[in-house]
């Protein structure tokens, strides 16, 4: 049992504080701009809002792959800017854009030739697949651009930086909203281009969010600068992190399509209040649990390249602690809330009711998500994101899907079931990550790649 002063927990306090509002708001700005492509879409037909929430399935692809490279930019990057080898660090961060570019290129080529093909293997009809299948060449056009975009924010995150990758994202995110009103509503004197004209302006914004990154590395607003690729240290240990990440999450998202037909099995209102409970669950909840992750890897990853390791775990928790704190009065609010907020999307008396406990549900899981994301962050600021990838597979497969079907089918326990699968999945993996933290081998990994590291130094 850790027994850390108050001093230590007020200095961590401030230091989350400070790295972690600036990611916050990045994140609400990012799920408010899905939203709003969301409603755009609502005014053109039933077809476009099929259309564009089938495509989404795949347009995740890239932000997983972005996710997934940016744990390996942040690892390295705070690793060694606690190390105090910016040359190293400068190496590292050019690789990781470099292999981002070149993993969002076979994208483009899928995306051109068979958009329509994927959306209509999902079981669309012909106008659905036509329509997402134009939004989705357009998305995965710019590709390489969203996961430079997103691995370039991580580095600079990875440095203490939160605050320009902020105003990046802000200026990204508000042209992607304009964008996508003026072309998809023909507004402004724009022409009305509906779906297509939200695709553009997906598609620009991710694109001037890839270049002002890059612009940032070549100038002196930041500490990191681009540099000519050495040697396959840097990319092998960039792939040794980046890989499970990105495995971890593309897992995740395949077990939402089976989970998705489990709760149809409850009915069409069943399936609509599971993804309005989730819509309102991560409005409120998802930019902090992202916050408290991304500053517990920048704490983390800083303090093992600086040979604090004996602060490391100590780090951990008291980010977690914060994160408890946080995200369990968010879902003390959302408990209570559940119902008015259900109303805001629908009017349907049975959906309300399902949403209402699929909301309640998320709401208990955020007491444990609390101190899940801030201790998954902790393990990737180290390099270790196998783990976590070993903790979503269990949660998402064994309890989220199996523990479902088991409580609801099996043992009849209807939709009750599900909402204990939801947040035994929760437990599930934080159980596994919190046993992971209590051990040494994480550390013990930073270790042994930062002597790798050292070793090329020079």
């Amino acid at each position: 049992m850790l027994s850390i002063p108050r001093e230590r927990i007020s200095a961590v306090g401030r230091q989350t504080l400070g790295l972690g509002w600036p990611v916050a708001l990045q994140q609400a700005l990012n799920t408010l701009m899905r939203t709003v492509d969301i409603l755009v879409t609502g005014f053109f037909s039933p077809v476009a809002v099929a259309a564009i929430g089938l495509a989404d399935l795949y347009s995740r692809i890239p932000l997983r792959i972005g996710m997934g490279l940016g744990s390996g930019a942040i690892a390295l990057s705070s690793q060694e800017t606690g190390r105090g080898d910016s040359v190293t660090r400068d190496h590292a961060v050019t690789q990781a854009l470099l292999i981002g570019l070149l993993c969002g290129l076979p994208l483009v080529l899928v995306g051109a030739l068979f958009s329509e093909s994927l959306i209509a293997l999902l079981g669309a009809e012909s106008a659905v697949a036509r329509e997402g299948g134009r939004y989705l060449a357009i998305v995965f056009a710019a590709a390489p651009m969203r996961i430079v975009g997103f691995v370039g924010a991580r580095a600079l995150q990875g440095t203490g930086d939160t605050r320009t990758p902020m105003v990046i994202n802000a200026g990204a995110t508000g042209l992607n909203i304009l964008l996508s009103v003026a072309l998809g509503l023909g507004l402004l004197g724009a022409p009305r281009l509906g779906i297509v004209g939200v695709g553009i302006g997906t598609a620009v914004g991710r694109t001037l969010e890839a270049l002002l990154v890059v612009a940032v590395f070549n100038s002196d607003r930041s500490a990191v600068s681009l540099a000519r690729p050495r040697g396959l240290l840097l990319t092998r240990q960039l792939l040794e992190v980046s890989v499970p990440d990105i495995l971890g999450g593309l897992s995740t998202e395949v077990a939402y399509f089976p989970f998705n037909s489990l709760v149809l099995l409850f009915g069409t209102e069943a399936n609509a209040a599971y993804h309005v409970a989730k819509r309102i669950y991560q409005q409120f909840a998802a930019p902090f649990y992202r916050a408290f992750r991304t500053v517990s890897s920048v704490l983390v990853g800083q303090a093992l390249g600086a040979g604090s390791s004996e602060e490391v775990r100590e780090t951990a928790a008291i980010v977690a602690l914060f994160g408890l704190a946080t995200l369990g009065s968010i879902g003390a609010l959302l408990f209570v809330a559940a119902e008015p907020l259900a109303t805001l999307f629908t009017r349907d008396a049975a959906t309300i009711g399902f949403a209402t406990g699929f909301t309640r549900a998320f709401a208990v899981a955020l007491v444990v998500i609390g101190f899940l994301f801030p201790l998954a962050g902790a393990l990737k600021g180290a390099g270790d994101t196998r783990t976590p990838l070993y903790a979503g597979v269990v949660g998402s497969y064994v309890f989220l899907l199996g523990g479902s079907y088991l409580l609801a089918i099996t043992l009849g326990f209807g939709l009750s079931g599900v909402f204990v699968g939801i947040v035994l999945s929760y437990v599930a993996r934080a159980a596994i990550v919190g046993g992971a933290v209590l051990d040494d081998e994480w550390i013990e990994l930073a270790a042994r790649m930062i002597d790798e590291r050292e070793g090329t130094d020079g």
